[in-house]
């Protein structure tokens, strides 16, 4: 569980920190519903997926959800929106989302890998 967490609390303190050293004109206004959902989404990365017990489950989740933390924190302090300091092929974005990108993937990977390894108890009664 301490893995999630710090990861979530690096990406969170490097997304607030990048949006403050790099500020930018570019921004999209998030609803308070969304802002709530990555509240939820974080909260439930950080308290489920550490009890599956991988390391690099838990780095993914704590990846993913300082991501939507950062995307929370940052929608709710800067006043146009989330900044998104960051442009590339015309699709304007910040380190947050590249955060949930990379968490989703590492989680998803490392799920897909527990899964290949104990197939042999995917049957098994719960």
């Amino acid at each position: 569980m301490r893995t999630a967490f710090a990861a979530a609390a690096l990406v969170v303190v490097a997304t607030v920190l990048d949006d403050l050293v790099q500020p930018s004109r570019l921004s999209h206004a998030r609803s308070p519903i969304t802002l709530a959902g990555a509240g939820l989404l974080a909260a439930s990365l950080l308290v489920l997926v550490p009890r599956a017990r991988s390391a690099a489950m838990s780095l993914g989740a704590g990846i993913a959800a300082g991501g939507a933390t950062a995307t929370l924190i940052t929608g709710a302090a800067w006043r146009h929106g989330v900044p998104n300091p960051l442009v590339r092929g015309g699709i304007a974005f910040n380190l947050a989302d590249l955060a949930i990108g990379v968490g989703d993937a590492l989680l998803l990977g490392a799920a897909l890998w527990q899964a290949w390894r104990r197939r042999d108890r995917l049957f098994e009664p719960v």
